[in-house]
């Protein structure tokens, strides 16, 4: 049996951070695409009038480079 050692407040806060700002800059874009998707907006506090799909994108990518930066280092840890 192998015994997973617990999550580094690190990766924790990552894998929180990368979650909101990809699922807030896809919820984001839908609703100004659809106008019908209210979910997650807090985020539109975030983007600046009249630039807000640029800002929605830049959340989205942000997020995985912040989720993929979060996985390379909880991955260091543990080697």
């Amino acid at each position: 049996m192998t015994s997973r050692s617990p999550k580094s407040p690190v990766a924790a806060v990552s894998g929180l951070l990368c979650f909101v700002l990809v699922v807030g800059g896809a919820s984001g874009l839908l609703h100004e695409w659809f106008g019908w998707i209210h979910f997650m907006g807090f985020v539109r506090f975030l983007a600046p009038h009249g630039y807000e799909i640029y800002s929605y994108v830049i959340m989205i990518v942000l997020g995985l480079l912040i989720g993929v930066i979060g996985d390379s280092l909880a991955r260091r840890e543990r080697d």
